[in-house]
């Protein structure tokens, strides 16, 4: 089933630990600079198997050392051009482009983690690609038992659409992490949520994947909108997908959304098979608001974020000893961002 967010967003989007590298990013001139509960929803939810009938889909590829994520990802078909990227190749995070949350009041969704900026760094993969790595680590920390890492591109990088699409390499989840790539709208801080607008494009770890036996295969796409923050008064889209392979097979694979004026549509992994079918489509020409309105809830700026929570409700664990993904003190999970670039026509 998929999910519905919902989100204080004020309170957990705390930035700080701002620190410049060489990173290689691309800026191109462009109008681009100028936490409640997550419960199952009872609204427009939808649940797909995916299967391409390929059985050599298992070899996605990026994983492997010496290949060139300079030519990587879909590249600047249909018309789309490059407008900014980061290939995460230095040897610290780039504070021009990103920020670092650090907080510990879960997220609105129950979460376990405390966000720290030690959980977050840029550096080498088991191949020796340049990546983004956020750890999550079983420790003890003001008062949760595990830390991790979130950061997002508020302020510094903000998108009204486009193509945005980022390699990733998903650790096993199994059980109790979450992993995510996705969009808040820029004006949260004054518009509040879920009025500013989100744009889920991948979250791993679901209950139902727990409870299925296919969390490796079984992510989530979704959209919120609307002026309220209770379940039963903001409209939303989610969908959850089975997947016909592995996504946790320590391999990198790309999640695109393509946003328009009249849709935004979601892909797995087509740099590989630029033929796949959308894994998340919805039209917004028209997003009503509870009064029969229409609110422009998703045409105007964004920002993007990544982050890798431990526990809550989304994975439905609410205990610390049932994270069995990091059983033991000390133990880890890393989730490697290889690239994030965004185009637009």
């Amino acid at each position: 089933m998929a999910i519905m967010r919902i989100r204080y967003i004020i309170l957990s989007m705390m930035m700080t630990a701002f620190v410049a590298c060489s990173c290689s990013t691309l800026d191109i001139d462009s109008p681009l600079d100028d936490d409640t509960t997550e419960q199952p929803g009872d609204g427009q939810d939808e649940d797909t198997d995916i299967d391409d009938g390929d059985d050599e889909q298992g070899n996605v590829g990026g994983g492997d050392a010496g290949y060139d994520k300079e030519q990587d990802g879909t590249g600047e078909t249909d018309g789309y051009k490059l407008v900014w990227q980061d290939l995460f190749d230095g040897s610290s995070l780039d504070g021009s482009s990103w920020n670092m949350e650090v907080n510990g009041d879960g997220g609105g969704n129950a979460e376990m983690q405390y966000y720290r900026a030690e959980n977050v760094s840029v550096g080498k993969d088991e191949s020796g690609n340049g990546c983004l790595i956020l750890t999550a680590r079983r420790e003890s920390y003001m008062g949760k038992y595990f830390t991790s890492g979130r950061v997002n591109t508020s302020g510094k990088h903000e998108f009204t659409h486009g193509k945005i699409e980022a390699s990733i390499m998903i650790p096993s989840t199994a059980n109790g992490l979450w992993p995510a790539f996705w969009l808040l709208g820029a004006d949260y801080a004054t518009n509040s949520w879920p009025r500013c607008g989100e744009i889920d494009i991948m979250e791993m770890g679901h209950a139902d994947g727990i409870r299925n036996g296919t969390q490796d295969r079984y992510f989530n796409g979704a959209a919120h909108w609307g002026f309220y923050n209770s379940q039963s008064q903001y409209p939303n889209y989610a969908k959850s997908t089975t997947n016909s392979y592995s996504l946790q097979d320590g391999k990198y694979h790309l999640f695109t959304l393509e946003w328009d004026e009249n849709y935004l549509r979601m892909y797995l992994d087509k740099d590989v098979y630029p033929d796949v079918a959308p894994y998340y489509e919805m039209g917004i020409t028209s997003t009503n608001d509870e009064w029969g309105g229409t609110k422009p809830y998703f045409h105007h700026d964004f920002f993007i974020i990544f982050n890798l929570a431990v526990g809550g409700n989304f994975p439905g664990i609410h205990n610390a000893a049932q994270i069995t993904a990091i059983p033991d003190n000390g133990d880890e999970a890393k989730m490697y961002v290889n690239f994030v670039r965004v185009y637009q026509k």
